[in-house]
């Protein structure tokens, strides 16, 4: 990876695109400062360290988490990708469901740009909506801790909130576009990455506090805890990269076809199924719905939903239970939506191919099926012990979850996810240019 990242550099248009993709990152954060006008940031940053020790400040600490903690300072970019996310997994869910939106969507790079302009306007509905919310739980909320959030409260300031959100959200959307076209990698998903990791400073001086190397006094955790979470670390992200490139194999033979004199066919190939499908967008789904009974709680005066809601927070054992078993089933229920074994077994025996040993059509729609249900049981379970292990060494190593959340969780899924990808680009690039090269310094010589 490091050789790659040097020999990156060599190359002119390559380094271009990486400087243009370094430049873009640094005005979306640039951006994720400038405050929403009528915000008092004093006393919103007040309101989210109170939020912090409740059930009510989930939702709003994983919009946190997506934005790069551009939603605790309210700024114009305090919506994050999220909206766009959420249109784009509800799209894909769609196209599988509707049959007009697939035959859009098998129509080439047309009907992939229909698709992009729907889900657009999409995000901005959802913005829209999403920001006027926000807006309001920013007057309702500061009113009941006491806390003077909006400088101005009224429809005026709902409308500038929804608007300006609105349009920065558009931006970030834009950014990642701009990044996909002009740069390198995914874009967006490099500005889910870069406002994830931009919360490493924070978790590095909230774990310099706890050890207090020059304080032995003031110091709550002791040198060794350090050599075990570097381990830890070492140890989650060497998996969640296995398990991420993990594929079953699925062999496939073709028949020869003679026509003419040419002779068709006969090589051997494999299907690549991936062990998890689904990746980061069960975790979601999950997040989501476990989230909203503790979010509701606090609009509903009903004491007995509140003591339900309160045995799905962090840290008890009914919502690890419960949070493991929504990823399992949403691992799977998201792969039954996206990977459909008879259109696979029907285009291979459409151009004559076969799975040794299992007869075409139905049966190695099957077997497919048959496969693709024990892998994803895998995979969903690794998923499950991910998204709940930040909470396991929270409670063993007894660190904050800002540090605790890099040992698993989306986060670490979704950094190592783009950085992965993010090289396999640059290494593409690097092997093209090799071969232009290559090319070009081997001259043939003929008769003159």
């Amino acid at each position: 990876m490091l050789s790659a990242l040097l020999n990156s550099f060599k190359i002119p248009e390559l380094k271009k695109r990486i400087f243009v993709v370094l430049a873009l990152l640094a005005v979306y954060r640039i951006g994720s400062y400038v405050p929403t006008p009528g915000i008092n940031g004093t006393a919103l940053a007040e309101l989210f360290k109170r939020l912090q020790s409740t059930e009510g400040g989930a939702l709003f600490g994983i919009m946190n988490m997506f934005s790069g903690g551009a939603m605790s300072r309210m700024t114009i970019f305090a919506l994050g990708i999220m909206p766009y996310i959420s249109c784009s997994i509800i799209m894909q869910l769609l196209t599988a469901v509707i049959p007009a939106l697939e035959k859009i969507a098998k129509e080439g790079k047309a009907g992939h740009q229909k698709i992009n302009q729907i889900t657009r306007y999409g995000t901005v509905i959802l913005s829209f909506v999403q920001a006027y919310f926000i807006a309001i739980w920013a007057e309702n909320l500061g009113h009941a801790e006491g806390l003077n959030i909006v400088l101005f409260p009224g429809m005026g300031f709902r409308m500038l909130t929804v608007v300006t959100l609105t349009t920065g959200t558009i931006f970030i959307m834009w950014l990642g576009e701009q990044i996909q076209e002009r740069g390198i990698g995914n874009g967006i998903s490099l500005i889910i990455a870069a406002g994830i990791v931009s919360r490493i400073p924070s978790a590095g001086y909230q774990l310099w506090v706890l050890f207090s190397p020059y304080s032995p006094s003031k110091r709550t955790l002791e040198p060794y805890v350090f050599l075990i979470m570097l381990i830890l670390l070492a140890a989650v992200i060497l998996a969640v990269t296995m398990v991420i490139q993990s594929q079953r194999k699925i062999p496939v033979q073709y028949a020869r076809r003679v026509v003419g004199r040419k002779v068709y066919g006969g090589q051997s190939t494999y299907i690549p199924l991936k062990i998890d499908q689904s990746g980061i967008i069960a975790i979601i789904f999950a997040q989501s719905i476990i989230l909203f009974p503790a979010t509701i709680a606090s609009f509903i005066p009903s004491e007995g939903f509140r003591n339900f809601a309160n045995s799905l927070v962090r840290g008890h054992w009914v919502y690890t239970i419960v949070y493991s078993l929504l990823i399992i089933f949403f691992c799977y229920f998201y792969t039954a939506i996206v990977f459909n074994p008879l259109d696979i077994s029907e285009n291979m025996k459409k151009y004559g191919g076969f799975i040794p040993g299992i007869r075409p059509g139905r049966p190695s729609a099957e077997y497919l099926d048959f496969v693709m249900t024990r892998i994803t049981l895998a995979g969903a379970m690794f998923m499950a012990f991910i998204a709940i292990f930040p909470d396991i060494v929270m409670a063993w190593l007894k660190i904050p979850y800002l540090v605790a959340s890099f040992f698993g969780g989306t986060g670490l899924l979704i950094v190592v996810g783009v950085v992965l990808d993010t090289v396999k680009q640059i290494e593409s690039h690097l092997l093209m240019r090799n071969y232009e090269g290559f090319l070009k310094s081997t001259k043939l010589k003929g008769r003159r």
